[in-house]
């Protein structure tokens, strides 16, 4: 029997966002079956990182190939309800801008179509050293080819 591969989630044109499904389990909970704050965090981490690898661009590769990285730079987050153990979750990812070594997104964790959680992020591209460095014209395309209208 073959595993599916895990999904990358989608790319909603319409809308000009990433889609990336997540399923809240036992280890992302307190004791009380309610998701834990920080774990937000890392469903939109999980998202961003798809986001990237659903464009064509790894981000172990980019390491590897270009010495760059990504690294959070600013976060502001509002918790607007929770979720709990078992819940099928969203996370809505959307470009707000692009500057010459960063990015601004929104990211929104939803339950559907409630919103639980949105998030602010200003994400810097990092060369290995840990200097910014100008975001590459492909990354830089793929990225833009989900932002920008018809």
């Amino acid at each position: 029997m073959s595993a599916e591969p895990p999904t990358s989630g989608w790319a909603d044109m319409g809308a000009r966002e990433h889609v990336f499904p997540v399923r809240v389990y036992f280890e992302d909970t307190d004791a009380g079956g309610i998701v834990y704050h920080a774990n937000y965090l890392k469903f939109a981490e999980r998202a961003r990182t798809e986001m990237l690898r659903l464009l064509g661009h790894d981000q172990f590769d980019l390491l590897a190939q270009l010495d760059i990285g990504f690294t959070v730079r600013r976060c502001e987050v509002d918790y607007l309800a929770p979720a709990r153990l078992d819940d099928a979750l969203e996370v809505h990812t959307r470009l707000l801008d692009v500057r010459g070594a960063s990015l601004r997104l929104a990211q929104t964790v939803s339950r559907g179509g409630t919103a639980l959680a949105q998030l602010t992020l200003r994400i810097a591209c990092m060369h290995r050293s840990g200097r910014p460095v100008r975001l590459p014209d492909p990354i830089r395309s793929a990225l833009e080819t989900l932002a920008k209208p018809d």
